[in-house]
């Protein structure tokens, strides 16, 4: 069982307060060896420049193969979002309690829509 725990990849969680406790109380919440955790907590006086930052952190570290984040939040840092092209870590946008999910807004979905013809699925 330790063996499988070494090999295995953590999820990061981007997100407002009801979310990240959500997915903590799940079991998720990791600190790697720098003592770094694998969520940031977005509240009101959370600056932009502090969620990019913690993005692009995520998206450096070995041991990260998802990250979650609030769609609304998502919004914020679009720009470094959509240049995120690797498919590890995946990307994906979650809804808040109080912002719904708009699948028009989603960068994942936008790029697999350009990947198929609705043609080919008739």
């Amino acid at each position: 069982m330790a063996r499988m725990m070494k090999a295995g990849k953590l999820i990061s969680v981007i997100g407002d307060e009801d979310t990240c406790t959500g997915f903590l109380l799940g079991g998720i919440g990791e600190m790697n060896k720098e003592r770094k955790p694998n969520f940031l907590v977005v509240e009101k006086d959370t600056s932009v420049s502090e969620i990019e930052e913690t993005f692009k952190n995520f998206l450096q570290r070995p041991d990260v193969a998802v990250i979650l984040i609030n769609q609304n939040i998502a919004e914020l840092i679009r720009h470094v979002i959509d240049a995120h092209t690797n498919p590890i870590p995946a990307v994906l946008e979650i809804p808040s309690k109080d912002h719904p999910y708009d699948a028009s807004k989603d960068s994942i979905l936008r790029r697999a829509r350009g990947m198929f013809n609705p043609e080919d699925f008739r």
